[in-house]
């Protein structure tokens, strides 16, 4: 419908007759898509009858505003997610973890440092490595949306840029490459191996990537451990601030690797503002 409304303006430079066939080759609900296409053109010419005709009669709508997500919530969620990304264990890890800085933190009467970290922590233990992409791609969820989008015969293909295997370009970052579907009996294999993630075993372990990756979560755990042993009411916000700082570092690969080091002088001066207030505090 987008599509049809920026096209009736003129803002798609392509013929009426060819976006109709690109909708056919496409070979998804061509003529549902066809239809909203024209919705969107109609809309572009004469948005109030169109609008007139989407509003229902005689029904009233009423939004009721979501109750809070709860950091036992936040928690649960992450937990399940890290127990099948990895194991139990590993999930404890995160929850203790988790359950520490809630205790340090319900002195303050507040929560908000406790669900930066549990957001944040959870965001770099659970790093999409090639055993994750694995078990996601074999996730019968995953396979059922597919199945749901798609019909008839169709080939999928894997566009990935593993560390260990993908070549890289001119600039150095790794270019990805396509997999036939022989990729998926490799990903139902390894997606059983995702016990050897950081193990000395863990073939993909040693490459620059994961082993930054690994380093990430080790660094914030320290940095929420120096701040958790000064924490006061007076520098409660800028401690959420250096947790919430991972959420600057998105992406995968060399993107990653980019916001990485753009994040990492942030990080440096908000802790080197956090010592200089202890200092402060200790001297007076």
């Amino acid at each position: 419908m987008m599509l049809g409304y920026a096209w009736q303006k003129g803002w798609i430079p392509v013929g009426h007759a060819a976006l109709m066939r690109a909708i056919e080759l496409n070979g998804v609900q061509v003529e549902n898509n066809k239809l909203a296409f024209e919705w969107g053109r109609r809309a572009a010419h004469d948005l109030a009858s169109v609008t007139a005709l989407a509003q229902p009669q005689g029904q009233v709508v009423q939004f009721v505003k979501k109750p809070a997500t709860t950091i036992d919530e936040i928690v649960a969620r992450r937990v399940d997610f890290l127990t099948g990304y990895q194991n139990a264990a590993y999930a404890n890890q995160y929850r203790t973890f988790v359950e520490r800085v809630r205790a340090t933190e319900a002195k303050l009467g507040s929560t908000k440092l406790t669900e930066a970290v549990a957001r944040y922590l959870f965001k770099l233990m659970a790093y999409k490595d090639e055993y994750e992409v694995a078990r996601l791609h074999t996730d019968p969820a995953f396979l059922a949306k597919i199945e749901q989008q798609f019909e008839g015969n169709y080939t999928l293909r894997h566009h990935l840029a593993p560390p260990a295997l993908a070549k890289r370009n001119d600039r150095g970052e790794l270019v990805k490459q396509a997999y036939g579907p022989w990729m998926r009996t490799a990903f139902k294999l390894l997606a059983r191996l995702k016990g050897l993630r950081g193990t000395a075993l863990d073939p993909f372990g040693r490459t620059e990537e994961r082993r930054m990756e690994r380093a990430l979560i080790g660094r914030y755990k320290d940095t929420i451990e120096e701040l958790m042993a000064g924490l006061n009411a007076a520098n409660l916000t800028l401690a959420i601030e250096i947790a919430r700082l991972p959420e600057q570092i998105r992406g995968y690969g060399h993107v990653k690797e980019h916001h990485l080091q753009a994040a990492l002088p942030k990080w440096e001066a908000l802790m080197a503002q956090w010592r200089g207030g202890e200092a402060v505090s200790k001297a007076a």
